[in-house]
């Protein structure tokens, strides 16, 4: 394959009465080989038309003699000469079939002449004949010569009239191999010659533009005949693999398509095959004629195949290129189009068009200078192409436009607005057409030519952050031209820019703001690897590792190269690749090489951008299979999370194990400008893992490290020595934090100031990079980056680490503990399932006039619900109910004006806040309901009564010393009309009898009182607002006694009576089977208001039996019995043992007092401390809590439990982080009690 600029065209011998070639379809010349000689096949690429049809015409030399035509003149259709062919031939013995026409009949009239002569005739035959050849060939170097001049001549006619269509020597696609091919050029003639055996060939190739359909032909001839003999036939093209896999394939079709001297469109096809991954966009590449300097025009891919190219120099002649992107990399360059000069159409034309015939005379006339004409106004402005990233206008000149060239002027302006802007000031175009770039897309324009620019000064550049509405200034001084850089932009940020004009009048109106940018890094090649080193050797390869560039150019490095060559007495060879595919890994081995030879390496890494420049030769290795036996060095050494203190340094084991198996690894240290002398090493045992993390550095010292690995034959070296890193904390680094958000979802989360849009988040486990895992969910939001753990478990406990790429080492990690994974587990369930803390369950109790309340204290927010329950149905405010919930204190209550028989069964309030959910219940039927009932039915009548005059205490007596009984009550709420009457037995008693009526009180006084004042009083109080009444029964009260009943106590055994009337003339003997019981200790007796009772301690089985009281008055008395034995003694002693043990945990369980506040309030920088005096037995356990969390004691928060009693809090410095809600929580064995504080922290005003 061969490959030419300008036009093409190919020939052939034409054969004796041979029809002429057709014009469409060119074809090379066949020729001849034989064992030992060589073909030349003989190329011409003259000027013509693609429809030229191409002939070697013998007849156009009519002065030439027929022995002289074998030169073969290449003429046109015109019969001009425009080139011609030699055949050149050469060999060990002579082959007719390669001799001129000339030579050939020579040779034939030699040998027949010499057949018919004598043999004493021959030598002089032969003599003639040979100066007859001697004449012709004499005569056929001189038709050479004069051709060649002829040719020469000719061709330099040409060149003057149509430089663009010389013909450069071909570019052969298919490079030619040195010990194959030949390449000559001499006199505008170009050959190929083959120096390998091949049989005869016949090649015809029919023409075709790049991008469309071709069909190759071969005839296979073979000299002489051999029957049964099949030649093998094989096809070669430039098919070579990709440097990247996966790279799609060089554009096709390159052309330029409008050329200026302003600018140049270039348009192309796609390539042929993208190798299974889309496009993302081309780069253009120009090279001006005469130099092999190749400049990228586009910064950016451009996703369509056409681009105008601006920034070119009048006049001068280009080529173009394209290469194609992926995402796997970039294609190689396609074919260079043709060349194209930067000038305008009209000058383009003026050169091409045809000169006038030479007459021999020149003729010189003088034109009258005219005056200066003011151009009229350009003509049809209309747009002629329009695209997506650019707009095409163009315009006829005016009609007058004097002598002096015309510059243009172009302004713009939105549709539907009155702001016009010009958009080629700095340069002014010359020719009536102009390309436009900077216009946005979907807005429609329009367009009009504008006056001269000469009075302006310059311009004013404004830029503002992207909804920040603030414009900063980019230029103090006007700027002439039409093109800015704005410096100090942050990287990843979007701006929005606008520009005012200035002339000697003022400054314009601001422009339209301009389409919002995002700043971003430039993506350049990567910086060459360096270190590179030796991991392992065999006889005939070698591992190598090296380390990556410092620089990675703003994208991920996709790979590495390696190149070898051999070094030989100090001398170093070629370069050779020793991949062609890149490699991934900082490690690779070179195969293929030789035993006992030395080389050396170098590496270039790769990445979006291209393939950068190559690192410095390595030492020289020589390549001998190592034998020791102890491991060879680690490699990649990577240092990461550096802080003040500390950091990670990880690596990888060595390729070359030894005789045993790597078992371990030590790390040694030491500051980067300290002598060999002072490493030490960090782990006195060695550690299977790769990674470590070292501690207790020095903030602000250069430390390197390095790594040993071992076997069972002992340790081997150590590696390459890590670059110096500095022990110091960047500003803004931030550590990973764990959650549990409130669907219980476990997740580490990291944030990364760095983070810019080519960098990535890589999340490891134990620093093994996780790629896929069913155990975790990766998100990244902008610079955070969370990882959720799925189903947290045993098995994800580990080091998690999050390094940020192209963040300049941001990186951080996590050591997730067994402890740690289970209070977080702890933590999910309480959000999965949150419950809603109660500081009291469900409650009841009895207000003023009978009202029954309902009430419980939670935990809740404001945005609270509550659902009041009543045998499984709804309840709703209303005359029956009245609900409240206090949003302050979490008290919710539920109140009832009265307690029906309906109303008996199970009360529930049901709590939501939320997710969180709580309840408590509340169980009013038998008893417990009738004992309510009945306790609010009196509670009602007694706000009824205490409503008039009322009994504040019941009638009652008292004796005198001088043995007078009065008779008293307290009354209340009476008033002037009160009355009071005294009854006894029903009789109201007369006026005569001593009343008083006294400061609340009323008595009535009995003296000498006898048997005949024995009976039942009553006092009645009554006025208009009602009545109260109260009675005493002074009669023979001692036979009014309830019967003996037993009970039981936290003691023992109680048995007890009541009696109506009790005084010290009343005598009570307890028995004991018939037997007055002698008191002791153990066994006790004593009174309570109206209960006599008999207290058994610590009873046991002889206690049983029967036991009486006795009441005597001196006159008469009573007996009351009951029997403490069999069921009776069973179930009072176990009520006994409840009690005991229920006392027992009573006196014995965790208990806090004293000490702490409601709500400590107090100024931010202040220390606070409480103490509370803690109790129980055993000790409790202590337990602090903030907002619900435990906490832990530190510097800030000391928590201490001094002498098994005094519980103390102290916030050393206090701040606002500090408000919220404590609580204290003790606890042991036989219950738990807590104690809650609130602390407010106030700045004080003048700070």
């Amino acid at each position: 394959a061969i490959k030419g600029r300008g036009r093409r065209s190919a020939f052939r011998r034409r054969p004796p009465a041979a029809s002429p070639p057709p014009s469409s379809a060119p074809s090379l010349l066949a020729a001849q080989l034989c064992s030992e000689f060589v073909v030349l096949f003989v190329f011409f690429f003259p000027s013509l038309t693609a429809s030229s049809s191409l002939d070697l015409e013998e007849s156009s030399l009519n002065s030439l003699t027929r022995r002289a035509k074998s030169s073969y003149l290449a003429l046109d259709r015109e019969h001009h000469i425009i080139g011609y062919v030699v055949p050149i031939f050469r060999g060990s013995r002579e082959f007719a079939g390669g001799y001129s026409g000339v030579a050939e009949s020579r040779v034939t009239a030699s040998s027949a002449s010499m057949s018919g002569q004598d043999l004493f005739t021959r030598g002089l035959e032969m003599e003639r004949s040979e100066v007859s050849a001697r004449k012709a060939a004499m005569r056929e170097t001189a038709d050479r010569i004069s051709l060649s001049k002829t040719i020469y001549d000719n061709e330099e006619h040409h060149k003057r009239n149509d430089e663009d269509s010389l013909m450069p020597r071909p570019e052969f696609v298919i490079k030619p191999r040195s010990h194959t091919y030949k390449i000559e050029s001499s006199y505008s003639v170009h050959s190929l010659e083959i120096s390998r055996r091949t049989s005869w060939t016949t090649l015809a190739c029919p023409s075709g533009r790049e991008g469309e359909t071709m069909s190759l032909g071969c005839t296979v001839i073979i000299n002489p005949t051999l029957e049964r003999y099949q030649p093998e036939v094989e096809w070669y093209r430039d098919d070579a693999d990709a440097e990247v896999e996966g790279v799609p394939g060089a554009p096709l079709d390159v052309r330029c398509l409008d050329a200026n001297k302003d600018y140049v469109i270039v348009s192309w096809k796609q390539p042929a095959v993208d190798r299974g991954s889309s496009i993302l966009g081309y780069f253009v590449d120009r090279c001006e004629v005469g130099t092999s300097h190749w400049i990228q025009c586009n910064d950016t891919p451009v996703k369509f195949a056409r681009l105008p190219v601006t920034g070119l120099v009048e006049g001068r002649s280009y080529a173009f290129r394209v290469r194609a992107v992926n995402k796997s990399g970039m294609s190689r360059p396609s074919r260079a189009s043709d060349p194209v000069a930067a000038v305008d159409a009209a000058d383009r034309a003026r050169m091409r068009g045809t000169s006038a015939p030479w007459t021999g005379q020149i003729i010189v006339t003088e034109e009258e200078p005219a005056e200066g004409v003011v151009p009229g106004r350009p003509l049809e402005l209309e747009v002629t192409e329009a695209t997506k990233n650019y707009v095409v206008l163009s315009w006829k000149p005016p009609g007058e436009r004097g002598h002096e060239g015309i510059m243009y002027y172009v302004e713009k302006c939105v549709s539907g607005t009155d702001s016009w802007q010009r958009v080629n000031t700095e340069i002014p175009v010359k020719s009536p057409r102009l390309a436009l770039f900077d216009l946005a897309e979907g807005k429609s324009y329009s367009f009009r030519s504008s006056r001269d620019a000469k009075d302006l000064v310059g311009y004013y550049i404004e830029t503002s952050v992207v909804g920040s509405k603030t414009w900063e200034p980019c230029n103090n001084k006007p700027v002439p031209g039409s093109r800015f850089v704005c410096h100090g932009l942050v990287t990843e940020e979007t701006y929005v820019f606008r520009v005012r004009a200035v002339n000697a009048a003022g400054i314009s109106q601001h422009s339209q703001e301009s389409e919002p940018v995002l700043v971003k890094a430039a993506i350049a090649s990567p910086a060459p690897p360096f270190g590179i080193t030796v991991l392992e050797c065999v006889r005939d390869a070698m591992v190598l590792s090296w380390k990556q560039p410092a620089f990675a150019g703003g994208a991920d490095i996709t790979g590495y190269f390696v190149d070898y060559r051999e070094v030989i007495d100090g001398v170093a060879g070629q370069w050779h690749e020793a991949n062609i595919k890149a490699v991934s890994e900082r490690a690779y081995r070179v195969c293929d090489l030789k035993e006992n030879r030395k080389y050396q390496f170098q590496v270039r890494a790769a990445n979006m951008a291209g393939v950068g420049i190559p690192s410095l030769p390595s030492n020289t290795f020589l390549c001998e299979e190592w034998t020791i036996a102890v491991p060879g060095p680690p490699h990649d050494l990577q240092v990461t999370e550096v802080r003040s203190s500390s950091l990670v340094l990880l690596w990888k084991p060595p390729v070359y194990q030894g005789r045993d198996e790597v078992n371990g690894f030590y790390v040694d240290i030491k500051e980067a400008e300290a002598p060999e002398e002072a490493w030490r090493g960090i782990n006195e045992k060695a550690t299977d893992r790769k990674y470590i993390k070292i501690e207790n550095l020095t903030e602000g010292v250069n430390y390197v490290f390095r790594v040993r690995a071992q076997n069972k034959a002992g340790v081997g070296n150590a590696s390459d020595v890590t670059e110096p890193t500095l022990a110091h904390t960047k500003p803004g680094t931030k550590e990973i934090v764990v959650e549990v958000d409130d669907d219980g979802m476990i997740s580490l989360n990291f944030e990364c100031s760095e983070k810019s849009a080519e960098s990535k988040f890589v999340w490891s486990k134990n620093y093994e990079e996780i790629s896929e895992s069913s155990r975790l969910t990766v998100d990244t939001s902008g610079k955070k980056a969370k990882a959720t753990f799925l189903t947290p478990g045993e098995e994800d406990i580990g080091i998690y680490s999050c390094s940020v790429t192209h963040a300049d080492g941001a990186s951080a990690s996590h050591d997730l503990t067994e402890q740690e994974l289970k209070k977080l587990l702890e933590t999910s369930h309480d959000h999965k399932f949150p419950i809603i803390p109660l500081k009291s369950e469900l409650a009841v109790e009895l207000q003023e006039k009978g009202r029954v309340r309902f009430w419980l204290q939670a935990d809740m927010s404001a945005n609270g619900k509550v659902d009041y329950v009543f045998n499984d149905n709804s309840l709703s405010a209303g005359e029956k109910y009245k609900m409240n919930f206090d949003k302050n204190t979490g008290v919710i209550e539920m109140v009832m004006e009265s307690l029906k028989r309906t109303d008996e069964g199970t009360y529930t309030f049901q709590l939501q806040d939320g997710k969180a959910t709580n309840q408590s219940s509340l169980v009013l039927i038998g008893d417990v309901f009738k004992a309510l009932q009945k306790e609010s039915e009196f509670q009602m009548k007694e706000w009824v009564r205490k409503q008039g005059p009322h009994f504040v205490e019941y009638l009652g007596y008292e004796v005198t010393p001088e043995c007078c009984v009065i008779l008293k009550c307290k009354v209340g709420n009476i008033k002037k009309d009160t009355v009071a009457l005294w009854k006894k037995d029903g009789q109201e008693i007369k006026s005569d009898q001593q009343l008083s009526f006294s400061e609340g009180v009323l008595r009535l006084e009995i003296a000498q009182i006898s048997k005949k004042d024995a009976g039942v009083y009553e006092t009645v109080l009554q006025d208009d607002r009602g009545k109260d009444s109260s009675t005493l029964n002074l009669t023979d009260q001692a036979n009014s006694s309830t019967p003996l009943k037993i009970t039981s106590t936290d003691k023992g055994i109680r048995l007890y009576t009541f009696v109506s009337f009790f005084n010290d003339l009343l005598q009570v003997t307890w028995h004991y089977k018939d037997s007055a019981i002698a008191f002791s200790d153990r066994i006790k007796s004593g009174v309570v208001g109206e209960q006599l009772w008999l207290q058994i301690k610590d009873p046991t089985e002889k206690d049983t039996g029967k036991y009486a009281i006795e009441f005597s008055d001196g006159k008469g008395g009573l007996r009351r019995t009951v029997e403490l034995g069999g069921q009776a003694f069973d179930d009072a002693f176990a009520e006994f043992k409840r009690l005991k043990a229920a006392a027992i945990a009573e006196r014995s369980r965790a208990r806090v007092a004293g000490g702490l506040p409601d709500v400590v309030t107090i100024q931010q920088g202040k220390a606070l401390n409480l103490t509370c005096n803690i109790s129980g037995d055993p000790l409790p356990e202590v337990t602090w809590l903030k907002n619900g969390r435990e906490m832990v004691s530190d510097d800030h928060y000391v928590l201490k439990f001094e002498s098994g009693k005094f519980a103390s809090f102290t916030i050393t410095t206090v701040n606002t982080d500090d408000s919220g809600k404590y609580s204290i929580l003790v606890k042991n064995k036989y219950g738990t009690e807590s104690g809650d504080f609130t602390v407010s922290v106030f700045i004080h005003p003048e700070k």
